[in-house]
């Protein structure tokens, strides 16, 4: 366990084969050249087959390993045989999710005129925004991270999927017992601290999340265990049944 230190590991994507990654995590660098870029005070959070991911002086970035000089490309063992392996499985990825939304049906917003309270009802499940303090309390307190990429007030698949599922009781009654709850907001017509939405951006890149809904589970070290894109049917028992068969594979 990583007790206090704010870890913040970073996944290429599902699919991504993550190499000697415990090797190098807070790792330092005083200087990273990349290319033509020059990149100082790192830490690395997390090495993959292609990339790097690292935190510094300016905020958090990856590159590709492939940039840096031969002599770091060993010090990461790179091997262009897997990176290569590691692109055409997130091309792969991303077609699949593509084609999914392809033959998603045309997403309504749901019928609110019904129930006067529900556009103002609150989830019984408590959500953070931070994904650092998500990753101490889950390593803390022995339990995965769910990460809700979601358009709150615009999104009408995220808003039938909040209100079927994440704002049950049955839900809140599993996360409290399992999960800690990280939700990335996307709002287009409500106002979001401007620290917050560059998180948020920040992690929508890390995790190559290309739309909403998306929901990640991740186990204590930052690693992801599946993810579901887009509306799942069957309100939260089926969720739960797919959450457990991620934390499960």
């Amino acid at each position: 366990m990583r007790g206090k230190k704010i870890i913040l590991l970073m996944i290429f994507c599902a699919l991504a084969v993550t190499t000697h990654a415990d090797d190098h995590v807070d790792e330092h660098f005083t200087r990273l050249h990349a290319g033509n870029t020059t990149y100082t005070n790192v830490t690395v959070t997390s090495v993959t087959a292609a990339d790097i991911y690292f935190i510094h002086a300016g905020g958090m970035e990856n590159v590709k390993i492939q940039e840096l000089s031969p002599e770091l490309q060993q010090h990461f063992h790179f091997n262009s045989k897997q990176a290569r392996a590691a692109e055409q499985k997130l091309s792969e990825n991303k077609a699949k999710y593509h084609e999914q939304m392809l033959q998603q049906p045309e997403a309504h917003p749901p019928d609110m005129t019904r129930d006067p309270s529900a556009g103002t009802s609150k989830s019984l499940a408590l959500w953070r925004n931070d994904f650092p303090g998500a990753l101490q309390q889950a390593q803390a307190d022995k339990k995965l991270v769910l990460i809700d990429f979601t358009g709150s007030d615009w999104c009408p698949w995220c808003i039938k999927f909040d209100q079927e599922v994440l704002s049950t009781g049955r839900f809140a009654d599993y996360a409290e017992k399992n999960l800690v709850l990280l939700k990335a907001d996307f709002p287009r017509h409500t106002l979001q601290d401007e620290n917050l939405r560059r998180n948020n951006a920040a992690l929508q890149k890390t995790f190559h999340v290309d739309g909403f809904p998306t929901y990640i589970l991740l186990n204590a070290n930052g690693d992801e265990l599946g993810r579901q894109v887009g509306y799942l049917a069957g309100g939260p028992d089926a969720f739960i049944k797919e959450l457990r068969t991620f934390a499960n594979h």
